[in-house]
């Protein structure tokens, strides 16, 4: 039986939110092809009617958790204190118990790293968000404070992942977030 393009390209886009899900959820190594094919009711061989390899897939769902991210941050960067709501954001509770709707970062940049396949996504989601630090911090030296900025949160997030005492986990968030927001906040305040 064959299909039409649209309900072709209605697939297309279903793997690719299945599989940004689980690749920012579970990792990369440990999304296998047939599980999530199984997942939305499609067979292991059709992955190739639609995509060329697991890497090339790994790029769209890393566009597509980009691209919801890119959402989510300009309401935040558009808040009265921008800054403060983005940490406030990214170092809360929720993402850190929703890897699966969080920021690819934290999961995807490291593991794709060390299977020696860069991805200009990761370059264009972290170039994003040290632009948007950049101009909240409007300071003359955003970029180095938003390298600082962007690593302490993506450090701390996956910190308060690993651990398994929920109350060191929000320890981590709470005491990150606190010294990030006080650092920076009084900084714009003074000028410095």
């Amino acid at each position: 039986m064959r299909y039409s393009q649209h309900h072709k390209a209605q697939t297309h886009q279903r793997i690719i939110k299945e599989a940004s899900v689980r690749f920012r959820r579970d990792g990369i190594g440990a999304t296998g092809l047939q599980p999530l094919m199984k997942a939305l009711d499609l067979t292991h061989g059709g992955f190739y009617a639609h995509f060329k390899s697991k890497d090339e897939l790994v790029e769209k769902a890393l566009q597509a958790a980009a691209a919801e991210l890119d959402v989510h941050c300009e309401t935040l960067f558009c808040q009265e204190r921008p800054l403060d709501a983005f940490i406030d954001s990214y170092l809360s509770e929720w993402h850190q118990t929703s890897p699966h709707e969080g920021c690819p970062l934290t999961t995807m940049s490291a593991e794709l790293g060390l299977r020696g396949q860069q991805s200009p996504t990761t370059d264009a989601v972290l170039a994003a968000r040290l632009k948007q630090i950049e101009t909240a911090l409007a300071d003359g030296r955003g970029d180095v404070q938003g390298l600082l900025i962007m690593s302490t949160l993506v450090g701390a997030l996956v910190l308060a992942r690993s651990v398994e005492d929920s109350t060191l986990a929000i320890r981590i968030l709470d005491e990150v977030r606190v010294s990030l927001k006080a650092r920076f906040s009084e900084r714009k305040k003074a000028g410095q």
